[in-house]
């Protein structure tokens, strides 16, 4: 890939993570309008929908094979329950706070998990990030200035076992070789869409409420931080490989806090930014991630 090429693709990488990011304040919004579940049911159909002429260019094959498949429902399962603590603690909470902390915490909560299991091994370096990276967490709930009882608040637990969830999913998901992720995305968002209707109760929706405020944001959640950015990011790890792609994940906690004081006035605490800057270097050294490469010398 030329340089140009390659610039253009960080251009694209970087949008995309501000859709990541802002998805936390879409949701914060549309939780005015809908339940969790229509949130769901809406965002996952109409990416899967819009996905279907990105895979027809790509040349992407609709088949799939029967353990790919029964991998589908099992991260399916996960995402609907990722996908209501992340609506629920965002509506209770803040999207600041849910998307600086459960963004952060995912890569050290996969790496923990990984380690349970014996897919990693914790070297020195790890112990002091996992450390930081605790502290990063209580610095982001505040726990040296708040009371007990604005710690333990429920919406905290919500984005706890949001962050807990995710790491699942990407890791049940893993085991589906035998297929492009784009496709195991794919099926995964209808399987998703479909599993919500059961929860769903359509006549109880308020349609005459839904006005240009709610269409931006159901815009921005399915077709911006859904079909454009995930498709990005496939489209980034093939091209410019997961070691260079990883280092984007970074802009996502920024650009949630960002946009929520912007789009949402929350109150951006001080103990926020700093919590999160501790966990993203945390996560850096957990995972080896180099911001920048180091140009070699022609001789």
């Amino acid at each position: 890939m030329t340089d140009s090429n390659k610039n253009i693709f960080y251009i694209l990488m970087f949008f995309a993570m501000i859709g990541w990011g802002g998805s936390w304040v879409n949701v914060k919004i549309l939780s005015s309008y809908i339940n969790e579940y229509a949130v769901m049911f809406f965002r996952y159909i109409i990416t899967a929908i819009t996905m279907i002429p990105i895979m027809l260019v790509l040349r992407k094959k609709f088949t799939i094979d029967k353990k790919s498949f029964f991998l589908v429902i099992v991260t399916s399962i996960i995402l609907v329950a990722y996908m209501k603590y992340f609506f629920l603690g965002t509506k209770l909470g803040t999207a600041s706070l849910g998307g600086a902390f459960v963004t952060t915490l995912i890569p050290i909560n996969t790496f923990l998990i990984l380690a349970l299991l014996g897919s990693k091994k914790i070297e020195k370096k790890d112990y002091f990030a996992l450390l930081l990276g605790a502290i990063g967490v209580l610095t982001m709930l505040n726990v040296w200035g708040a009371n007990f009882d604005e710690i333990f608040v429920v919406h905290n637990l919500y984005f706890i076992l949001a962050s807990i969830l995710w790491p699942l999913l990407t890791i049940v998901s893993s085991k589906a070789t035998n297929i492009s992720p784009i496709v195991f995305t794919f099926y995964m968002y209808i399987v998703t869409s479909l599993m919500s209707m059961f929860f769903m109760d359509f006549s109880t929706i308020a349609y005459e409420k839904f006005d240009y405020i709610f269409y931006i944001n159901l815009f921005a959640i399915t077709i911006f931080a859904s079909t454009f950015a995930n498709t990005i990011f496939f489209l980034g790890i093939e091209k410019l490989g997961a070691a260079n792609v990883s280092s984007f994940i970074f802009l996502v906690p920024f650009a949630a806090i960002t946009l929520s004081a912007i789009f949402l006035k929350e109150n951006i605490t001080i103990s926020i930014i700093i919590g999160t800057i501790m966990t993203i270097i945390a996560v850096k050294i957990l995972n080896n991630i180099k911001l920048y490469k180091k140009k070699k010398i022609e001789q």
